[in-house]
This record gives structure tokens, sequence and C-alpha cells, in this order.
């Protein structure tokens, strides 16, 4: 193994999931909630995603990203306006490119990055869209179901 693939590969850090929502319908406020469920199949329960297999089931942004653009534009950010699933701290959610990670006791694999949509704009004023890019958060499918609660673990899911 490649020492720049080794050093990849080498995440310590353990995150925290902070907070979390579905959006039970497409446009609609998303709804806060302290327990989700994920399915391989079916994605989270109650998300208007949910029952669509694929690339985006799961959207989460790092904490450190809202406080960021919290800065840019010198205002306070509800999570709630980022129309994330779920909010982590602790890790850095771009370094688990192309790796399986662990978010409470389902395992996840990142797919892409989660762009910001025009909607940002809306929620956040002028600057809004803009402030979100590069801070957007990543999209993730997801490999085992279970359960995901505030405050579980999320952290990476060593290579074999």
């Amino acid at each position: 193994m490649s020492n720049l693939k080794k050093l990849m590969q080498t995440i310590p850090q353990v995150g925290k999931v902070e907070w979390m929502s579905i959006r039970p319908k497409k446009r609609d406020a998303v709804k806060e909630v302290e327990e989700l469920m994920a399915s391989e199949k079916e994605g989270l329960a109650g998300d208007h995603y949910s029952g669509r297999s694929g690339k985006r089931q799961v959207t989460l942004i790092q904490k450190e990203h809202l406080d960021t653009i919290a800065s840019i534009l010198k205002k306070e950010i509800e999570p709630s306006l980022t129309r994330r699933n779920i909010v982590v701290s602790g890790i850095n959610l771009l370094a688990l490119k192309d790796m399986k990670f662990r978010v409470g006791e389902v395992e996840l694999q990142m797919t892409g990055l989660c762009h910001p949509c025009t909607r940002m704009e809306e929620n956040f004023g002028p600057g809004g869209y803009n402030a979100m890019r590069g801070h957007g958060g990543i999209t993730a499918k997801i490999l085992k179901g279970g359960n995901i609660k505030i405050g579980d673990e999320v952290k990476l899911i060593k290579a074999d």
C-alpha cells in the first residue's frame, strides 16, 4: 500500500451525530427527529427519498461547516435550513471519499458531494447559495440498515 493511500485511510477521529431530520415531501419543511430507521432498500423511513435506491439515500453535513456558513453570512444557521438529514461533528466527512463508514448501527458509503441548491438562497437570503458552496456536505448510500440516534458515533470502517 502506498504512503498516500495509507494516509487517506487513517481517520482515527470519531464523530458524533448532533442533529437529524427527514423531509416527508419534496419542498416541504424538514421534520427534526431524535432517531432514524435506515434500510438498504427503503432508505430513511419517512423521508421523501424513501423507497428509492441510489446514491442520495442520506445527506450529511458537518457542524463545523455550519459554523463556517454562519460566519460568512454573519448570522446564526439553523440546521433545518440546509435540508440535510444528519449533522455530525468531530470528523471530516470529505475524508470519507470512497470509504465505508458507520453512523450508529448503519453502514454507509459516501457517493458524492451534496452541492447546494437554489433553496439555500431562499433559506439564508442573498449569498446563501455561494456561502454553502464547498460546505454542503456529502451524499451516501446505505449498505447495512439499522437505527441512528442523536449522540451516536460516526467512524470509518477499516478497510480489510
